[in-house]
């Protein structure tokens, strides 16, 4: 039997009011049965500190930061929950597909199998974080860990996700930190950040390709698919245009 064929949307850099309306539509038009399951790679330009959906209360300084380029740090609020991330070097990912079971949390171990088997495959073994119902006192989604996060086997934090249901379809996307500046992560939430020291000898844009092709590669392994590579159109643009506006913190989807 064929493999089902998932569609691949190449790596896009924007804003992060323009990625969040690009993952909050593909949730939709799947769930209307007019957009295949998806699996896409991201980055944020310029850097942003993206909000759990629930997220009411953050530190009023957050809207006057700027990074390393002097350009301001944009603060925008996710559909899907956690804590606020820090998006400055990192890559995301997105998953959008339906089929995965009524368990939150089952459905979180299926989708970041993916990202294990990848990540083991560019030599660095991670597992599920252990940390409790504590971590909603904590602004910063990666000072902890949960079993939806992902670790290294001493315990640094690399890949923390976030889920939203709608039906039997899910957006699943998380963070993975590849290249964190530790000067604006201490400003930010006032911690001393250690980065995971990637096995990886590329830095920059090879870096991040490298990730990705592996990724990608572990995704048709572990979900039983083929990858199409499918940018988005002028006219998907235009319905996510529609979703995307400049208060997206005080949104509600």
């Amino acid at each position: 039997m064929a493999n089902s064929v998932w569609r691949l949307i190449p790596l896009l850099s924007a804003s992060g009011s323009v990625q969040m309306a690009i993952d909050q539509w593909l949730l939709e038009q799947h769930l209307a049965g007019k957009n295949p399951p998806t699996l896409r790679f991201y980055t944020w330009q310029p850097a942003a500190i993206s909000l759990g959906y629930h997220q009411r209360r953050w530190p009023e300084f957050w809207q006057q930061l700027s990074c390393c380029q002097g350009m301001p740090v944009e603060l925008v609020r996710r559909p899907s929950g956690g804590r606020a991330v820090l998006h400055q070097g990192d890559l995301t990912y997105a998953v959008v597909a339906s089929g995965f079971g009524s368990s939150r949390m089952k459905a979180y171990q299926t989708i970041c199998e993916f990202l294990i088997e990848g990540w083991r495959a560019m030599g660095l073994d991670l597992h599920y974080g252990e940390a409790g119902r504590g971590y909603i006192h904590n602004p910063n989604c990666f000072g902890t860990a949960t079993a939806a996060d992902l670790v290294t086997l001493d315990g640094c934090k690399l890949i923390g996700s976030a889920q939203l249901r709608r039906g039997d379809a899910i957006l699943q996307h998380g963070s993975m930190r590849l290249q964190p500046d530790v000067k604006l992560f201490s400003q930010v939430f006032g911690e001393e950040l250690i980065p995971v020291k990637l096995p990886l000898s590329e830095g920059g844009d090879d870096l991040i390709l490298t990730v990705i092709d592996v990724l990608s590669a572990a995704a048709c392994r572990c979900f039983g698919i083929d990858l199409e590579v499918q940018p988005l159109s002028d006219e998907e643009w235009e319905a996510i245009q529609e979703l995307c506006t400049p208060t997206l913190i005080n949104r509600v989807f």
